[in-house]
């Protein structure tokens, strides 16, 4: 029985998502809290995410799935029946408390999942939103661990313009930290940077995948034209050169969030995971989202 999660995680106490030795991170406490609840139905579950995130970035609409044997699934209706609450809501909660009683991390969901559905590789798309308080915005201290302070005055319009020069099948290689066997290549669908009514700035990004570093890279290169030490036409320039550059810095990983993973109908989705894992399999880096 294949389960759907949805998550959402402050990501400035986990070194990121997947499970490393010795470090706190989101798939660890996740899986630890599964190998207790099943601890008495066989060998614990383990999660395949739509995207791995880095250390300090943040989600608020992650997907992951697990796989459940027979006595596993029984044990679950069993549950059902001596408390009278559904077996999926009894799941979320204790996974909830065991996994992160401090609330760093929630399962907002749990349910069934369709038929032909993968978290990781059956996606259109994923969808994130950085945040920048500069020179214009108010310094909110509650909003400190997702937004980034920015002593200088940004130019959102220039931004923008550079940031529409990234739209489309390219290979991002300028903007990805290389992995052997990976591919760069990927399908930017959207790019836009907008100020919020109380001046913060926030870039919107939506791609079929985003390769390591991807995002922080390019909002990190829009943030050098927004300060004006290159034009927006610069942007395309450094994409096409396909090497790394110093010509900007990686923007840090604490204004970014997973906001969303987008998938096609429960029809599609089998064909879609096939099609995907036949392109991006070889990478061995578990779709990994940029950071």
């Amino acid at each position: 029985m294949r389960l759907r999660l949805d998550l959402a995680y402050d990501g400035a106490a986990f070194s990121g998502w997947a499970r490393q030795p010795g470090l706190r991170t989101v798939q660890g406490a996740l899986e630890t809290a599964l190998a207790t609840v099943f601890t008495r139905w066989g060998e614990p579950p383990l999660l395949t995410v739509a995207g791995r995130t880095d250390a300090g970035v943040h989600a608020t609409g992650q997907v992951a799935h697990l796989d459940l044997a027979p006595e596993q699934w029984s044990a679950l209706l069993a549950k059902r029946g001596s408390t009278g609450r559904s077996p999926l809501d009894g799941l979320v909660k204790r996974i909830n408390g065991i996994a992160a009683p401090e609330g760093d991390v929630v399962v907002t969901r749990a349910t069934v999942a369709p038929d032909g559905f993968d978290a990781r590789f059956s996606p259109l798309w994923r969808r994130y939103q950085y945040r920048i308080a500069d020179a214009d915005a108010p310094r909110d201290p509650r909003r400190r661990g997702h937004t980034v302070w920015h002593a200088a005055r940004l130019d959102p319009a220039a931004m923008e313009r550079g940031a529409l020069t990234l739209l489309g099948l390219h290979d991002f290689a300028t903007f990805c930290k290389p992995r052997e066997g990976a591919t760069t290549i990927r399908t930017l669908q959207e790019f836009r940077w907008d100020r919020e009514p109380d001046g913060t700035l926030v870039a919107s990004l939506q791609a079929d995948a985003f390769c390591h570093s991807m995002v922080r890279a390019m909002v990190g290169a829009t943030i050098a034209v927004g300060e004006g030490r290159f034009g927006p036409d610069r942007l395309e320039e450094l994409r096409r050169a396909e090497t790394r550059t110093s010509a900007f810095k990686v923007a840090p990983a604490k204004g970014l969030t997973l906001t969303e993973v987008g998938y096609p109908a429960d029809a599609d989705l089998a064909a879609r995971a096939a099609r995907t894992r036949a392109r991006r399999a070889p990478e061995g880096d578990g779709g990994r989202v940029g950071a």
